[in-house]
């Protein structure tokens, strides 16, 4: 099943997501494979449950994709449950990111070189890892979205000013992608736009 993607105007976009029971479930393993499924149609490199509609601790990332430019992706495909950065380090670099629930829209957001990671996986194996370079940054993004922030939160206060009516028209549905969209409400949409403009 190809779920589709929820965008900017959407309540589940800004909620912080349930942690999941440790418990390998065929009901999970089903979910975490039909997130990877959704991805590779949307063409995405990571996915958060937020994004298919569900409030969940839960994302996935494969960059196995890259690998003819980036040879140390070629192994790089995760499954993260309940994750929890214990530490951000190295120098904030700044790079262009996008976001499958903004679609058409990319800026360059900061983030930290370097995360130390807690999570599960999807057979409930603990994993304490550091990730660096665009691992990190990927990771970050997806991480984002189960605490209910996306990209466009980590923009500066005038950057979030020139791009409020392009967000508007996005969570009015004025936008065109190749894979199904799910958009909120009217007065949901008006409601967590006020919040992405604002903070």
């Amino acid at each position: 099943m190809n779920y589709p993607i929820y965008v900017i105007g959407t309540d589940v976009l800004r909620k912080e997501g349930e942690e999941l029971p440790i418990e390998k479930t065929p009901e999970l393993e089903k979910l975490i494979q039909e997130m990877y499924e959704t991805m590779k149609v949307s063409e995405g490199v990571g996915l958060a449950a937020p994004q298919i509609g569900k409030s969940l601790k839960l994302f996935v990332i494969d960059l196995t994709s890259l690998e003819k430019e980036h040879p140390e992706l070629a192994d790089f495909k995760k499954t993260f449950i309940n994750a929890k950065i214990v530490e951000y380090s190295g120098e904030k670099i700044g790079m262009n990111e996008g976001c499958l629930s903004l679609p058409g829209i990319r800026e360059e957001i900061q983030r930290h070189d370097t995360v130390h990671i807690q999570y599960y996986d999807e057979n409930m194996l603990f994993h304490d890892e550091v990730l660096t370079g665009f691992q990190a940054r990927v990771l970050q993004h997806e991480y984002d979205h189960t605490y209910g922030i996306l990209f466009t939160d980590r923009l500066p206060k005038v950057k979030k000013v020139l791009i409020r009516n392009k967000l508007k028209a996005m969570a009015n549905g004025r936008f065109t992608t190749d894979y199904k969209t799910v958009l909120g409400d009217k007065k949901t949409r008006e409601q967590l736009l006020v919040r992405n403009i604002s903070e």
